[in-house]
């Protein structure tokens, strides 16, 4: 299988697990979504802890590197603060999807070991991020930044959830205004 059948792969179970969460990742059914064989998935994914790991990974990995290129490209940290929460919008308006970790930290008891580890990276990588930029926008000294950065991760992943299970994509926008008029996220 080549490396863009191994890439179309995540890219089916991202979807998937987004809409469904790691319980809903079958081989069977990625493989009919892709057009390959079941067996022919676990040339690269010999397990489905193989297969969610390496989504979450990937997931997380590539939100690391979005933000990092937010803040690249808009050079004010403030204004990546105000555009933070659509990095979770866009999910819901992808067919009212749940971010990947979110879904997977509610099913983090049941996970394998080494889905949990990764899906614990992408709150990481949030709060590392969101710590960093709010210190350089003066809202929060060092010592206070992780905390804060922790409560607008949750605060946003929450609206997020929220917003889902009424598949109301308002609703999102309703709590982050509100988190702005609170003081939580910069207006």
């Amino acid at each position: 299988m080549s490396t863009s059948a191994k890439e179309t792969i995540l890219a089916a179970a991202r979807k998937t697990a987004q809409a469904h969460g790691y319980g809903g990742l079958s081989y069977r059914d990625l493989a009919a979504e892709v057009g390959i064989k079941a067996a022919s998935i676990y040339h690269h994914f010999a397990s489905k802890a193989d297969l969610g790991a390496a989504v979450a990974r990937r997931y997380w990995e590539d939100t690391a590197a979005e933000l990092d290129a937010m803040l690249a490209e808009t050079s004010d940290p403030l204004q990546c603060l105000r555009l933070y929460p659509g990095t979770f919008r866009r999910s819901l308006e992808d067919g009212n999807r749940l971010c990947l970790c979110s879904f997977m930290s509610a099913e983090y008891a049941n996970l394998p070991e080494s889905v949990q580890r990764e899906a614990l990276g992408f709150a990481d990588v949030n709060i590392a991020w969101l710590a960093k930029v709010l210190v350089m926008a003066g809202t929060a000294k060092p010592e206070d930044s992780e905390a804060r950065a922790g409560a607008i991760f949750a605060a946003v992943s929450g609206a997020q959830l929220y917003a889902r299970s009424r598949s109301d994509l308002s609703q999102f926008d309703t709590l982050i205004e509100s988190y702005r008029a609170s003081g939580l996220l910069p207006a």
